[in-house]
């Protein structure tokens, strides 16, 4: 029997798990759960003899990251890049088109790379379970018993069974209020939604070329003019530009009769909201979460989490209340508000803020920098360069930059002298000089960068080299 060929999608902001989860670093990237990102855990998954290696669809942004990932949970895969996002159909077109292009007609599992499903096992026998309805030409999607009524997903309404695991579907739901979701939960034939869906690459593309032919034609042009470099596949920007956004649930599933549910009685999260990842861990008899550097007294039902390791989060006499403070953000929500944490990042947004968007840990292909101080003509920054890496060869118009070591060895490249630094030693780069910093070691590299300079942006960059075709 064929192997079946993942394609993990990695896009989303998850802006609901704001602050942790922004558009720098959304939740997929993030550690929310242990010491490992969701889409490590996704990929690790299907990391079992059922699976070919996979396909992933992420934004050009996240390349660098996903790569680190795949080497820090020894996993490896194809890397498609959407040059903005257009929402599930295209993607799901894109990759469909791929695969028919290069390999052929694949059994294909579209599943995000954002859920949490800790039973391995049981996610391999619910989509094993499946294979004979997709092999026949259904598009399978599978969907979770719900143990509880819930506004926060959408539904499957399911049909009559034709096997011991798959059963018809009559009609996709969106997500309902309450007094409807509580409805659908007492019917029993109601399923949530898991966005993991099975077909053959053929039937997806052919459904595509007769529901959706002009988001097909442009997504194929795309495809087709894609190029590739550095262990990533490019889709062509100008011909994505043509598509317009949609779902696949709203392009193809809801229109289609062609289509059945497997459903899935195992623990299964989207990790939507905040109060879904403390759902996830354990609480204490009064209903609490506690997290890092956080301690509880006298709460009653109340996430504290701390990712901020110089601020100790204490909650005092709190009830229903959720509170995430990192090192540049801290949330105070009422947890009966949770699903509304995505109008903060909008407020955020008109307001200017930074925040919004970006972490104060950015993530490059070298490693990461964070800024530590920023103020009117100089910045203070801490440069963690990965052993094998370095940043590109540069020059800036507007600042100087000061570089002292403080852990492991420096290879600095400044015009035509090439310095070796170690602990404690420094080095001065002037307006307009050449200058690269390497690691050439096996160690990781500490740097704190002191910049001067009447313009401090990031742009503020000519490169002459760079080993990431940035």
């Amino acid at each position: 029997m064929r192997k079946i060929m993942p394609v993990i999608l990695c896009g989303g902001v998850g802006s609901r798990l704001w602050p942790l989860s922004r558009k720098s670093l959304p939740k997929q990237f993030a550690q929310l759960l242990g010491n490992k990102s969701l889409f490590e855990a996704a990929m690790k998954r299907v990391d079992t003899k059922e699976f070919s290696s996979p396909l992933i669809v992420t934004s050009r942004d996240h390349r660098f990251l996903v790569e680190k990932q795949l080497r820090d949970c020894g996993c490896s895969g194809t890397i498609l890049l959407e040059p903005t996002g257009k929402n599930t159909a295209p993607a799901v077109f894109a990759a469909a088109h791929h695969v028919m292009k290069q390999i052929g007609d694949e059994l294909l599992l579209v599943m995000p790379s954002d859920h949490h499903i800790p039973d391995q096992d049981a996610f391999v026998e619910m989509v094993l379970a499946g294979c004979e309805a997709a092999r026949n030409s259904a598009i399978v999607t599978f969907g979770v018993s719900p143990n509880r009524p819930e506004t926060g997903f959408g539904y499957i309404e399911l049909g009559d069974s034709t096997s011991s695991a798959v059963s018809t579907v009559k009609k996709f739901h969106e997500k309902p209020d309450f007094v409807t979701a509580q409805k659908m939960f007492d019917a029993g034939n109601y399923a949530w939604n898991a966005g993991i869906f099975l077909f053959r690459t053929s039937v997806m593309l052919a459904h595509a070329k007769t529901l959706q032919p002009d988001m097909l034609a442009a997504t194929q042009e795309a495809v087709d003019c894609s190029r590739e470099d550095n262990k990533f596949r490019h889709i062509n920007r100008a011909a994505w530009a043509k598509i317009q956004g949609q779902s696949i649930d709203y392009a193809i599933l809801e229109k289609t009769d062609q289509i059945a549910c497997v459903k899935f009685q195992g623990n299964w999260s989207d990790l939507g909201d905040w109060n879904a990842v403390a759902g996830q861990l354990p609480r204490d008899d009064n209903g609490n979460f506690v997290n890092g550097a956080a301690n509880q007294i006298d709460c009653h039902n109340t996430t504290l989490w701390s990712s901020a390791s110089d601020i100790q989060l204490v909650g005092l006499g709190l009830e229903n209340v959720v509170t995430v403070a990192m090192d540049d953000a801290v949330l105070v929500v009422d947890a009966s508000r949770l699903q509304d944490v995505r109008q903060v990042v909008e407020h955020l947004k008109l307001a200017g803020v930074s925040q919004a968007d970006q972490h104060a840990r950015d993530y490059r292909p070298w490693g990461w920098f964070e800024s530590l101080v920023s103020k009117p003509g100089y910045q203070v920054k801490r440069l963690h360069v990965f052993p094998g890496a370095a940043l590109s060869l540069q020059s800036h118009k507007h600042r100087s930059e000061h570089w002292v070591v403080v852990s492991g060895r420096a290879t600095v490249v400044r015009d035509q002298e090439t310095l070796s630094l170690s602990t404690n030693e420094s080095v001065y780069i002037h307006v307009g000089q050449k200058h690269r910093l390497a690691n050439e070691t096996d160690q990781p590299l500490t740097v704190i960068e002191v910049q001067t300079g009447s313009y401090l942006g990031e742009d503020d960059i000519t490169r002459y080299f760079d080993q990431y075709d940035r």
